[in-house]
């Protein structure tokens, strides 16, 4: 009897040892999950009310189950039926202890020895169950502590299944899985073949960690090209950007912390051998390497090569950029089915509109009658003062009334007593235009309270009124979208609702402060405490013109 329950010792520590080995974690991990079995069948053998517990020695493979009876207060607490929750299996009032041990105190314990018995078949099964559980718990943290810290690496690996196009890989220690948007486009894998792919995210989930790979994530290939360049591995070459049209083409954006190398050549290498060894792990991809630039407009013009760029007007308030390219350049800088445009605006960061040079020279001719044809019908002049006003890049009526008279005086062909009369017109036609906008404003039923909210000019009080939006309130209860607009998708198209002011051009600070003074003035909120000391005198930013936002070739011809 004592062989065999030597024998049986031995035999839990081997197992213990076994399976620690094949599933990579602890071995007092394994030995706990025993215990845990043994517990839970005990307690089937005697009872689950008795509090069992069960301890293997991890040294002798010893294995004690005691029944452990606890010391509780005489009046046990009531549960939500007011009844008493006391276990006389496991527990016992201090008062019966106290008649046994003097020494007996709150929470004391007394343990019993259980004798071993055999395990039946339901236990066993029970036993099976619970091991493997904990096993297979303690398998998923250790593959999740061991994967989390390895997100942004290329992995090796062997395809274990594919299913409906998703790569379960197996990773050694782990299994990953590449779905079918993350590989590369007609690349097939075959169970067997070696897969090399980047982790690009580790998630914690009820079923287990799941390792996400990719083929197709930017990052794969900024990896590769760290193991084929020594001086991207190094850090003396930095990518900064990397956008891909998987399996077709790739733009990366590169620069160098060290003036003596080349960023472009250094990762094209020797007769391209560098690229090249990039190129074939991406099944072909081509892939165009470009200087990175702190400027932005020369960022872009790089990102559009190896189409030519004229010029490049930028509203960074919106992050779009109008480019404008030669008649013959258009269709190379738009690229098939615009992949050359698309992978600069995904490189960039910047929603890109391209022009031809034909296109903008049409744009500025109809701009300039616009303009000509606003200046002789408020001003009651002739062609030729109002073309005069165009050329000094007058565009408004109100740039015009406000400017310094000497500003018009000095333009050719004007003297003081033209400039005076040519801004006289342009009050009285404000005045006529306000007048009207307020006839507007009252006819629609918008209070007067609305045009004290400062921010708030006639124009905008008739498109407020148009919308519905006629008191201080209506104002004070709109969001930033409600006035700039929105996108939304429906039936899955994306769809523009417009804003109550987007023809005004506001951006998003500026209807967040305009809601902000509303509410201040409907007395929804308080208004912040001014800032202590005299504020700085504001000069007020001299008006830009349009072309001070372009930046030209040096040998383009002037617009």
């Amino acid at each position: 009897m004592t062989a065999g329950i030597s024998a049986n010792r031995l035999e839990l520590l081997q197992i213990a040892d076994s399976v620690a080995r094949e599933k990579s974690i602890e071995r007092d991990i394994v030995i706990e999950a025993i215990e845990d079995a043994i517990q839970k069948a005990a307690r089937s053998r005697y009872g689950a009310e008795h509090d069992i517990r069960v301890h293997i020695d991890p040294t002798t493979g010893e294995t004690t189950i005691t029944r452990v009876v606890t010391v509780v207060e005489d009046d046990p607490p009531l549960n939500e039926e007011g009844e008493a929750v006391f276990n006389d299996y496991a527990q016992k009032r201090l008062s019966d202890a106290l008649r046994d041990d003097p020494g007996a105190v709150l929470g004391k314990t007394y343990e019993e020895v259980l004798p071993p018995f055999e395990f039946g078949r339901v236990q066993t099964q029970m036993a099976r169950q619970v091991v493997m559980g904990k096993v297979r718990d303690a398998e998923r943290e250790r593959q999740y502590e061991e994967f989390k810290d390895r997100v942004g690496e290329i992995v090796n690996g062997v395809a274990k299944r594919v299913e409906y196009g998703n790569v379960i890989v197996d990773l050694g220690r782990g299994e990953g899985i590449m779905r079918r948007d993350q590989s590369i486009p007609r690349e097939m894998f075959q169970v067997g073949d070696r897969v090399r792919a980047y982790i690009y995210d580790v998630r914690r989930e009820t079923k287990g960690p799941q390792i996400m790979l990719s083929r197709a994530h930017g990052g794969f290939m900024a990896k590769l090209f760290a193991q084929e360049v020594p001086e991207v591995y190094d850090g003396v070459i930095e990518i900064r950007a990397v956008a891909r049209d998987p399996g077709s083409r790739a733009k990366m954006a590169v620069v160098s912390n060290d003036s003596s190398i080349d960023p472009v050549g250094a990762c094209v290498g020797m007769r391209g051998s560098r690229v090249q060894a990039v190129v074939a792990e991406l099944q072909g991809e081509k892939i165009d390497i470009i200087q990175w630039s702190p400027d932005e407009a020369t960022f872009l013009v790089n990102a559009l090569a190896p189409a030519e760029v004229t010029k490049v007007v930028m509203d960074e308030e919106d992050e779009r950029v109008e480019v404008v390219v030669p008649d013959e350049q258009l269709s190379l800088a738009i690229g098939r089915r615009g992949q050359n445009v698309r992978l600069a605006s995904q490189l960039t960061g910047w929603q890109i509109d391209i022009i031809t040079e034909s296109q903008e020279s049409e744009r500025r001719q109809r701009e300039f009658a616009e303009r000509t044809a606003l200046f002789q019908e408020a001003l009651d002049v002739d062609e030729v003062i109002a073309q005069l006003l165009v050329t000094e890049g007058f565009a408004t009526v109100e740039d015009v009334a406000y400017v310094a008279a000497d500003e018009v005086a000095s333009i050719e062909g004007f003297d003081e007593e033209t400039a005076e009369e040519i801004q006289t017109r342009a009050r009285e036609y404000l005045d006529r235009e306000a007048a009207e906008f307020d006839a507007r404003r009252v006819e629609l039923g918008v209070e007067d309270a609305v045009l004290e909210v400062e921010g708030v000019t006639l124009p905008m009080s008739v498109a407020l009124g148009e919308a519905d939006v006629k008191t201080v309130e209506d104002l004070a209860g709109l969001v930033p979208d409600d006035i700039r607009g929105y996108f939304e998708t429906r039936d899955g198209e994306r769809v523009r609702e417009p804003g109550v002011l987007e023809s005004f051009d506001i951006s998003a600070e500026e209807a967040e402060r305009l809601i902000m003074r509303a509410r201040v003035a409907a007395g929804w909120v308080e208004p912040e405490p001014e800032p202590e000391g005299e504020p700085e005198s504001e000069t007020p930013a001299a008006a830009e013109d349009e072309d001070a936002l372009v930046f030209a070739k040096t040998d383009a011809a002037e617009a």
